[in-house]
């Protein structure tokens, strides 16, 4: 894919974003309870990433959204640890080195932020993901982390940033 670019989200961006998330869940039969489908503010992204220590990047391509992720604090952890959030990209972008580059941007962030680790949750099914994750530096740990409110995730990763 040419021509796309990686940039912080707008205000603006927040239908499109609640779009891209909600068809990638359709997309992939993703449990919509106990995920990120019925995160409060997935409407408001741009209001959540606003908040301190947090970013949330979108992929644009031919003024269209096509993939995004995050970087917010993790709830109810300590305060050196993050997690990657909302890491989606609609299947025109995937396998083409877009979410290598995105995970680049969102550690580097992490990084900037004065965070020391990296957790992110995600579904056993998503060997892609998966894929990409381990090959960024993320490994497998036993149990959750923090408090996401999403019961329905039961892979857990770990990366020292």
């Amino acid at each position: 894919m040419e021509n796309y670019s990686i940039r912080k989200i707008h205000k603006e961006d927040n239908a499109a974003v609640a779009e891209l998330i909600r068809s990638v869940f359709d997309e992939m039969n993703i449990p919509k309870v106990g995920t990120a489908y019925e995160d409060p503010y997935l409407d408001l992204m741009f209001e959540e990433y606003s908040k301190p220590r947090s970013v949330y990047y979108v992929v644009e391509h031919n003024s269209r959204i096509v993939g995004a992720a995050g970087i917010a604090p993790l709830a109810n952890e300590a305060v050196f640890i993050c997690e990657l959030q909302k890491m989606y990209f609609l299947p025109e972008t995937r396998g083409m080195g877009i979410g290598t580059e995105m995970m680049e941007v969102c550690l580097q962030s992490a990084r900037n932020f004065g965070y020391e680790k990296c957790y992110l949750e995600t579904m056993p099914f998503m060997h892609d993901a998966q894929k990409l994750y381990k090959k960024t530096g993320f490994v497998n740990i036993d149990g959750p982390m923090g408090s996401t409110g999403h019961s329905s995730c039961p892979v857990w990763m770990l990366k020292d940033l």
